[in-house]
């Protein structure tokens, strides 16, 4: 009984990262069954854990190739766990209640609201059942478009069980693929009915789900949330901007955008600019791609996905209001303003945290790794930023990683997923508003 109350007296970021740590740990030995790999050896622990977390944190870098070593068994296995991984585990279990008619609890609903990074409990339940019927309707579309597209490349069962499989994969934001030598969808540069489809299931992914609701609803209501507004203007320039940078600095670059014609280099500089939103598919050779280009790629990682969605990263409203911040200050102005509202200032002093918390943690496993492992530092560090944010991709670093590499890059997928202030309100103890005020000082910056 003492153990119960110990576990309802957890607050709701420990609950969130227990309970990802458990999925993780199961999904784990569920990996190293000798029955989830072809060869019927058991995978090693290291390596099982590692795509575990992979999965769970809906990242998509591997240490061995999903298509060619998984059974069917181990490739459902991963499936669920990245379904899990970018709904919440909070979401599904949410989902099994609603089923079984049973109440959702204030505290269940207290932990949803952690999970789903909401300001309020106001209609979370009503919110989770849209999240689950927006995936599946989402999921089942689009598996069934890449299903028939690759109808005429595999026979019509392979076909399917491909189509619907990526489609989860792609709509969490996971990277996942199962086309075998770690080559991800770079064998359809051209084919725009898989790239349009790909990137359409990232960008609903990433963009979040209060968003999707609000795009649902427009039709009656007319009108979007400040928040709806934000984010899709931010996603827009960022994809739009991305490309057209990747367009210009690999355009005559014979690995990459200079052996294609017109059509692949426009669909290959979208594709490289949707993609790091936290999906981690490529159609181009990422090592293969200029410093410029790699370097231009982390910080799109590192801004990430946006708010209550599969994907990781500070997200683009935390971006957004540190660029309001600055466009503010430069104009001697007090307020944060978009669309004719001003921003208060809690939420300014939390991106200020999540951005600077998220740099640390970065800056930190970076120059560990660059002591422990055999690779240059931009390697590392695009490997390091694409596991916090989620992205899975590589530039080759990942089959090279060491043990202690690996446990780092777990770490840092783990804390990318649950967010770096989750993770220390998991760790310490969030305490309640001070009674009292200290007096004002003032201090010479920059």
């Amino acid at each position: 009984m003492k153990l119960n109350n110990q576990w309802v007296r957890l607050s709701p970021p420990r609950i969130l990262v227990l309970g990802f740590a458990g999925i993780i740990l199961l999904g784990t030995l569920l990996l190293m069954l000798p029955v989830s790999s072809r060869s019927g050896d058991s995978l090693p622990f290291i390596d099982a854990l590692f795509t575990a977390t992979s999965a769970v944190c809906v990242t998509g870098l591997v240490v061995v190739d999903t298509g060619t070593h998984f059974t069917v068994l181990g490739q459902v296995i991963l499936a669920i766990l990245i379904q899990i991984g970018g709904l919440g585990f909070m979401t599904m279990s949410t989902l099994v209640a609603i089923a079984f008619k049973r109440r959702i609890s204030l505290r269940e609903r207290l932990i949803l609201q952690e999970a789903m990074n909401q300001s309020t409990m106001e209609g979370i339940v009503r919110l989770i059942r849209k999240v689950v019927a927006y995936s599946l309707i989402l999921e089942a579309v689009c598996g069934t478009l890449f299903a028939i597209r690759w109808s005429f490349d595999m026979h019509v069962g392979q076909a399917i069980y491909y189509g619907y499989w990526h489609a989860i994969s792609m709509f969490n934001n996971a990277g996942f693929d199962m086309f075998g030598d770690f080559r991800s969808l770079t064998g359809y540069v051209y084919d725009p009915l898989v790239n349009f489809t790909a990137m359409f299931l990232i960008v609903a992914g990433g963009i979040g789900f209060v968003v999707l609701s609000d795009l649902v609803d427009y039709r009656k209501t007319r009108k979007l949330s400040l928040h709806s507004k934000v984010v899709l203007l931010t996603t827009g320039l960022l994809i739009g901007f991305g490309a057209l940078v990747i367009f210009v600095f690999e355009y005559s670059n014979p690995q990459t955008l200079g052996s294609l014609n017109w059509g692949g280099k426009i669909l290959g500089s979208f594709f490289q600019s949707v993609t790091p939103r936290t999906a981690g598919a490529n159609t181009l050779d990422i090592a293969g791609l200029r410093q410029a280009t790699q370097f231009f790629i982390i910080i799109l990682m590192f801004i990430g996905a946006s708010p209550g969605s599969t994907g990781g990263g500070i997200k683009t409203t935390t971006f957004m209001i540190m660029v309001g911040a600055v466009i503010a200050m430069m104009r001697g102005r007090e307020d944060i303003v978009f669309f004719r509202y001003r921003l208060e200032q809690e939420r300014i002093f939390k991106a200020l945290t999540v951005t600077l918390l998220a740099l640390l943690l970065i800056i930190a496993v970076t120059m560990l790794l660059t002591m422990t492992e055999d690779s240059g530092f931009l390697m590392i560090l695009f490997e390091t930023t694409s596991a916090f944010s989620t992205v899975g991709l590589s530039m080759g670093l990942t089959l090279k990683l060491t043990t202690f590499g690996k446990l780092m890059i777990c770490f840092m997928m783990f804390a990318g997923r649950l967010g770096p202030i989750t993770l220390a309100y998991a760790l310490g103890q969030k305490k309640g508003k001070e009674l009292y005020k200290y007096p004002e000082g003032k201090m010479i910056i920059g």
